[in-house]
């Protein structure tokens, strides 16, 4: 057996350390409902747990972990979206050797529902991300790259509702800046659209089909001195996003940072590092007329 094969038929029964329990350990009223957002970033092509090298990282990470940690927190929960905020591609030998089909294969393999586009996957260009799409079974989604004029038209889309446990989930994602971070000629004539813009639309929207909990897939970074755009600003300069996962700074948050904007509205903003080191969980407990009523969350280690 190959090591790609052997690789993926491993994810049945999963390796490394095991899930520790709930955070919540039940709803605090029997008619509410229960949604669980579990949340990777910057995954960077760790197949396997960085090596056993005596770093802080020895043993740890990597999707084949990741696995097992998914597989046992599906035992407890029932409604469940995994969702990742980009750069999938790069970082070990496994991206050179088979350009992201085997990370596509394996997150499908683990349940992923959606991840967004980083700034690595352009690395290939973009035909090394048209080619690799047939592998993933779950969505990409992007609302600020307008692929319109380049090979991806009709691949990406703006964003997507997911129905779980009665509720309606939206989902958007917003990448970073691509001129002077990617090639020109790797993006093509993929147009950046503002952010803040882009979120405001696509908020809009979701409220529209009566989305009860709004997610963004970000890879625009956690927060810069600088006034480039990031999480925090986004948080704070639009209202109605009650999550945002983010990307591209590696950030290891143990827990979100709550962002209060001018108008009062309240957004969670969360980011677990790189390398599938960790698992982020995040819990939205809905009245039964889906009001939300708390939500609780931590990162996981894998």
């Amino acid at each position: 057996m190959n090591r790609r094969n052997f690789l993926l038929k491993s994810l049945i029964t999963g390796f490394g350390l095991g899930y520790s329990g709930n955070l919540l350990a039940s709803a605090p009223n029997i008619a509410d409902k229960r949604i669980t957002i579990l949340h990777t970033n910057d995954i960077h092509s760790r197949i396997d747990p960085f090596p056993n090298d005596g770093g802080r990282n020895a043993n740890q990470g990597g999707l084949t972990k990741l696995a097992n940690l998914v597989s046992q927190i599906r035992r407890e929960e029932n409604n469940i979206l995994l969702l990742d905020a980009g750069d999938v591609f790069q970082g070990t030998p496994y991206f050179n050797f088979y350009g992201g089909e085997l990370e596509f294969r394996m997150m499908s393999k683990i349940g992923f529902n959606a991840s967004t586009i980083g700034n690595h996957e352009f690395d290939n260009g973009l035909k090394g991300i048209y080619d690799q799409l047939p592998h993933a079974d779950f969505s990409h989604i992007c609302s600020n790259y307008d692929f319109s004029d380049t090979i991806l038209n009709g691949s990406i889309l703006p964003y997507k509702v997911y129905r779980k446990g009665g509720l309606k989930i939206g989902v958007f994602g917003l990448g970073i800046e691509l001129d002077g971070l990617v090639g020109r000629k790797n993006y093509e004539n993929t147009k950046y659209l503002d952010p803040v813009a882009v979120a405001n639309d696509m908020v809009a929207e979701l409220k529209r089909k009566n989305c009860d909990l709004i997610i963004c897939l970000s890879h625009l970074g956690y927060s810069y001195r600088s006034e480039k755009i990031d999480d925090l600003k986004l948080a704070a300069m639009v209202s109605g996003i009650d999550l945002i996962i983010g990307g591209h700074t590696h950030t290891f948050l143990d827990e979100p940072t709550v962002v209060k904007n001018p108008e009062g509205f309240e957004t969670l903003v969360h980011q677990v590092g790189t390398g599938a080191l960790r698992l982020g969980k995040v819990d939205f407990v809905f009245s039964k007329e889906n009001k939300m009523k708390f939500a609780m969350a931590k990162s996981l280690t894998t």
